[in-house]
């Protein structure tokens, strides 16, 4: 239940507060006031789409926060910048559009004049049909829910192999050979940078030879010199102790020309002139550039290539196999899902024919007890839903033919009918409903009726209601007003001599009337608040 609704700067809206009663709660005011503006804000705490146009010029952004019963009380607010994305809060920490309608949402439903159009819309009468189907047609559904996904999957297998055998074939046989390719020349990642060493060494073997035995001529003078250098520091150590570090980095230096000899001689007899590896090398160097040039840049991009053709040769194999079994299996799955949805479209039916009768009687209490409405079915291709396109029709006289809503109904009949079928549809679940102006079009009696119509409901859920209807108003057990001063809308609970007065306005169009607050006291009395 909605216990406490704030608007800032929205619109024509500087500061407004709204304490809906638990019962029935009406907003009215005169044409242009800024009634819908509070609906507006309780929209958008729904996580309805925020528009910066919504901002009003007394400050910056529009703000709009609300509390709910909802196990305890929760807190909503949504921020509306004049730039930039709105920001949404769920007991002030921050929160998605999406998660205020998840939360919200189930709570509230909003019922308006627009929602006329939604009776055009195959999906949402539909959906309405869906959500009285009893648990028979709810399992039903299901039923068919898990039919249609088996089929679902059949088909894209069937896409995947493309209807033809041949085609997967021939991609079969590329991959395989890409493959074969691939892994016959038995490469690992870093062989490149070895081969391209060993080629190097090869070709220039000659050359090599000549600078080892040069290195090995200029080194041995290096050993002559190094070992003079040792005796002499030798001998300066003794006269000089503190010169010991020279005398042990020359010794270090002696010894690392020792080393490096032998590595050059080691180095200088394992290399041979060999032709034939040479040629070896510098083929498999060519066979591994035309794999880059074909399967990519490196040696790993290569091996990755050839992890990706097994695994699609193994994907075609499959298909293949399914190939032959599948044609057979998805005609079966697709009986399965026809009936199925044959067993779903008679739950239907029978859920329509159950809320075909709820919606006429709340017509009924409305003033419309010759008027009938229908849902038609008509079959189409199987789909997720089902194979029913479902259209809702309406007759003002169970004499008269059925029709489009939009092309039958009249101003007061289209506010009763929006009314029935938002009551017929809606869940038990939500403890608020919120009407805005669906009384457009209707009056006296009928305005009487609907005025009942909406006081019972708030016997068992919460309901507030934007009205320009005094006898909708005198229903309410509270009543608030919008007023304009300027360009500025103000908010008030109005009792006792101001609801008199408010009351004798909106019969009369005058407050101080002393007949329109007479008529205004007859209409209190009539609902019980006398």
């Amino acid at each position: 239940m909605l216990t406490h609704l704030r608007a800032r700067n929205l619109g024509l809206i500087a500061d407004a507060e709204l304490d809906p009663d638990a019962g029935f709660t009406v907003i009215t005011g005169e044409t242009g006031a800024g009634k819908t503006l509070l609906l507006g804000a309780l929209r958008l705490l729904l996580g309805e789409q925020a528009d910066s146009s919504v901002v009003g010029p007394f400050a910056d952004r529009a703000q709009a926060d609300g509390v709910l019963g909802l196990d305890g009380e929760l807190g909503i607010s949504r921020v509306v910048p004049a730039d930039g994305r709105s920001r949404s809060y769920l007991d002030g920490a921050i929160a998605s559009a999406d998660a205020l309608a998840e939360r919200v949402g189930t709570a509230i439903e909003v019922i308006g004049q627009h929602d006329q159009l939604k009776l055009k819309s195959a999906s949402y009468v539909l959906a309405l049909v869906d959500a009285a189907l009893d648990g028979e047609g709810i399992e039903n559904k299901q039923r068919y829910s898990a039919a249609w996904g088996a089929l679902r999957t059949l088909r894209e297998e069937a896409v995947l192999i493309g209807g033809s055998e041949s085609e997967l074939a021939r991609e079969l046989d590329l991959v395989r050979h890409q493959q074969r390719e691939i892994e016959a020349a038995g490469f690992s990642v870093g062989e490149e940078a070895e081969l391209e060493s060993a080629q190097s060494r090869l070709r220039h073997a000659e050359e090599l030879k000549e600078l080892f035995r040069s290195s090995l001529d200029a080194i041995s003078h290096m050993d002559l010199k190094s070992g003079e250098l040792v005796a002499a520091l030798g001998r300066i150590r003794e006269l000089d102790e503190s010169t010991a570090s020279l005398l042990e980095t020359a010794t270090g230096i002696e010894s690392g020309v020792d080393e490096l000899r032998r590595d050059l001689r080691d180095s200088a007899e394992a290399l041979v002139d060999d032709p034939a590896t040479l040629q070896e090398i510098e083929q498999r160097l060519t066979t591994l550039g035309e794999l880059k040039r074909k399967y990519g840049r490196t040696i790993g991009e290569v091996l990755e290539f050839v992890e990706r053709a097994a695994l699609r040769a193994e994907e075609i194999e499959s298909l293949l196999g399914r190939s032959a079994s599948i044609s057979e299996e998805m005609g079966r799955v697709e009986a399965e899902a026809e009936s199925a949805a044959l067993v779903l479209s008679d739950s239907r039916k029978r859920a329509a024919v159950r809320l075909e009768k709820t919606i006429s009687a709340h017509l009924g209490e409305l003033g419309l007890e010759t008027a009938s409405v229908q849902f038609a079915f008509d079959p189409v291709d199987l789909g997720a839903n089902g194979a029913d396109r479902v259209t809702f029709r309406f007759s003002s006289h169970e004499g008269l033919q059925a029709g489009a809503v939009a092309s039958v109904a009249s101003g007061g009949e289209l506010s009763r009918l929006i009314l029935a079928v938002s009551l017929a549809g809606s869940s038990d679940e939500v403890a608020t409903l919120v009407f805005d102006e669906v009384d457009t079009g209707i009056g006296g009696v009928t305005a009487l009726a609907m005025g009942r119509k909406l006081a019972s409901l708030a016997d068992t859920r919460q309901v507030l209601c934007v009205t320009h209807l005094p006898q909708v108003a005198a229903f309410a057990d509270a009543h608030y007003v919008v007023t304009r001063r300027g360009d500025e809308a103000r908010l008030a609970k109005v009792d006792g001599p101001d609801r008199l007065e408010e009351l004798a306005r909106m019969i009369a169009g005058l407050p101080d009337s002393d007949r329109g607050q007479e008529a205004a006291k007859e209409l209190l009395e009539i609902a019980g608040h006398s």
